[in-house]
């Protein structure tokens, strides 16, 4: 059994570069049956502050907590004494894959130690697994701290020192263990590899803080802070530093509540590692960090508080918040760190914002189409601001309006006009742009929204590629109109009394169903409305318009004056079948299909010609008309009162030909059934 302990050391040793992971040298261990040292006194030397000896430690425990974020509790042993210790976020995946578990032996290469509340936090944001499972190792005992003077300890009855040679009878682990020596002699000649250096490494004896002529020793709030990843950051650490480059800087603002008057402002980092995190300042901090503070430079910054993201206006994929305090240190790095990326994006295609949340924050990349003026828009606060709309398409052959608001209007809003007046068709990346499902879907800015033009990318290459090889000529179906969503759905059959028995309409998106029904009343005396004739990109503003003082027709929406209107239908109509009737209301174009003839003429036909026989004559003909109706089905809020809105998308007057054979298909159907 010695004998094959020698070979299979020799087998190892001659695979020198596989040599030093962790996953061989272990079954070394298991082996020669040689029982594994945890770092004496580890938990003790971390207590006292020690950061910097690598100990070697049992996980006896693992508990997750947290509600908002997954964290992870681990009870760490050094074989006479216990400590709970919190693991980074960044480590999880190492419990959820089993690499780390319970029993199983680590070396911490890096964490903190701080103090809060006269508790000891400690976090580990660095760790390699030594041994992944094995015995209890010692006889740990658990400290508890009453307070930072006077601990007691209590035992865990663990079992004795642990032996990692669990296969194999006695007298086999014993004569290994006899063999030990010999095999260290081996290793030491052997490619000036020593087994001496396992494990992992030699542990430096913990050494107190050091002392300095007339000072002694150096209080914890006077040694620097060390530099930690930003998603290592917690309320529980005392002292820290994060190096990080600010990706965007937001506005000055001011504000006035019931502690009176205030100015705030905010800017987002973004370290090596990706994370993020805003940092906000009020007030006397803001006098001293605001010119300070400039996006797309690298600093250094310490001595904050972290508090929870409030996440309606913190957009990041952080729990934290860092803000900053009259005793903060916020240092500029006079040299460019490469390591740090001037912006990170997370593009999602133009197709899948039509699923997206209202008020969600996406970044999106597109090519754009079309650039309309910017115009001036009365706020509801009865502040003027500037407006510009955007036509964006990508690959996934859809298309979304972009709303820019304020000074991205007349920034890179008047760039792009110039561009596309120019015959370019630009890429533009939108980093933090808010989702609207006002009329369909579209996208506008905030005041965190930063806006690239023909950015350098493997993103906007791949989509430059593709629009000048076709890709311009290919047609795109916006998402920012209120159309009817293609598949199976636009053919759910329905009747009447089944809108109102299943309750269509009443969940978060609209119900869309085909309903065979025919039309009994039509409301005459408002059918249709005024609107503005003016195009916003590639549609009409269709906005209601009223007389101006100077008889020009006026609309509010593109504050612009004009001498003819458009006319669009709102009919207001009651369709019945053999289950029941409803009330629908109808817009232009589907009302076209069901009147025939254009607003503006019906319009014309009654007020201006006064031709009332011929106006009767249209509504009458379409009376008792049978007709395939698409209807969206939406429950909507007017003034207190929750009512189901359904209006009309597509009316088809009946094929009989076609509705037979859907109905024979459909008998089919019952009889498999």
């Amino acid at each position: 059994q010695i004998q094959s302990v020698h070979e299979k050391f020799h087998q190892i040793l001659s695979k020198s570069n596989y040599f030093h992971t962790r996953s061989v040298v272990a079954p070394i261990f298991q082996l020669a049956g040689m029982p594994v040292n945890l770092t004496a006194n580890a938990i003790s030397a971390i207590n006292a502050g020690d950061v910097n000896s690598k100990p070697v430690v049992q996980v006896l425990d693992i508990k997750l907590i947290g509600t908002t974020q997954e964290r992870y509790r681990l009870t760490l042993s050094d074989s006479e004494s216990t400590q709970q210790v919190m693991l980074a976020t960044q480590l999880n995946d190492r419990v959820k894959t089993g690499r780390v578990r319970k029993t199983s032996v680590i070396q911490l290469i890096e964490y903190i130690c701080s103090t809060v509340q006269n508790r000891k936090i400690i976090v580990v944001l660095n760790m390699e697994t030594i041994i992944p499972e094995c015995e209890i190792i010692g006889n740990p005992k658990v400290i508890v701290e009453s307070n930072l003077g006077a601990q007691k300890t209590t035992s865990n009855g663990a079992s004795g020192s642990a032996n990692l040679g669990n296969n194999g009878n006695l007298s086999a682990q014993r004569s290994a263990q006899a063999s030990f020596a010999n095999i260290k002699n081996l290793s030491a000649q052997n490619s000036g590899n020593s087994m001496q250096n396992y494990p992992p490494a030699i542990q430096p004896a913990y050494q107190p803080p050091p002392n300095y002529k007339s000072h002694g020793a150096i209080m914890k709030n006077e040694a620097p802070a060390r530099i930690i990843p930003i998603a290592a950051l917690n309320p529980h650490q005392g002292r820290w530093a994060i190096k990080a480059r600010v990706t965007a800087k937001g506005d000055l603002r001011h504000y006035n509540n019931s502690r009176g008057d205030g100015k705030v402002f905010s800017f987002d980092l973004l370290d090596s590692d990706g994370g993020e995190i805003r940092v906000t300042c009020f007030n006397a901090v803001v006098d001293r960090f605001y010119d300070k503070i400039e996006a797309g430079k690298v600093y250094m910054i310490s001595k904050g508080s972290l508090k929870p993201a409030q996440k309606s206006f913190n957009h990041l994929k952080n729990e934290w918040e860092i803000f900053l305090e009259t005793t903060s240190t916020v240092d500029l790095c006079p040299d460019e760190d490469a390591s740090i990326p001037r912006q990170q994006f997370s593009f999602r295609p133009i197709c899948e914002i039509e699923s997206a949340e209202n008020n969600s924050i996406i970044d999106v990349i597109g090519i754009v189409t079309a650039v309309n003026p910017s115009v001036p828009i009365l706020r509801k606060n009865g502040m003027e601001t500037q407006r510009r709309i955007l036509n964006l398409k990508d690959q996934s052959g859809r298309s979304i309006e972009l709303t820019l608001w304020g000074d991205f209007c007349n920034r890179e809003g008047q760039n792009l006009q110039e561009l596309a007046e120019a015959g370019f068709s630009p890429v533009l990346a939108v980093k933090a742009a808010k989702v609207s499902n006002f009329t369909g879907k579209s996208i506008g800015t905030i005041s965190s929204t930063q806006l690239f033009i023909n950015p350098d990318s493997a993103e906007a290459q791949t989509l430059r590629e593709w629009f000048d090889q076709g890709g311009k000529d290919i047609a795109s179906q916006s998402i920012s109109r209120d159309n009817m969503p293609v598949g199976s759905k636009i053919e759910t059959r329905k009747t009447v009394f089944q809108i109102k028995d299943e309750g269509l309409g009443r969940s978060k998106k609209p119900d869309w169903v085909t309903v065979k029904a025919t039309i009994t009343f039509i409301k005459t005396d408002t059918f249709c409305y005024t609107a503005c004739p003016l195009m916003i990109g590639d549609r009409q503003c269709n906005k209601k318009v009223t007389r101006s003082g100077n008889s020009r027709w006026q609309c509010d929406r593109c504050n612009q004056e004009f001498e003819e209107c458009d006319y669009r239908y709102l009919l207001q109509a009651q369709i019945q079948d053999h289950s029941g009737l409803t009330w629908v209301t109808t817009f232009q174009e589907s009302g076209e299909e069901i009147l025939g003839c254009p607003a503006k003429e019906l319009y014309m036909m009654k007020y201006e010609e006064a031709d009332d026989t011929r106006f009767s004559e249209i509504i009458r003909n379409c009376l008792f008309t049978q007709f395939l109706f698409r209807l969206k089905i939406k429950e909507e809020f007017y003034g207190d009162e929750q009512r189901v809105k359904i209006t009309v998308v597509k009316a088809e007057k009946v094929n009989h030909s076609a509705e037979s054979r859907y109905l024979i298909d459909l008998i089919s159907k019952f009889r498999l059934s």
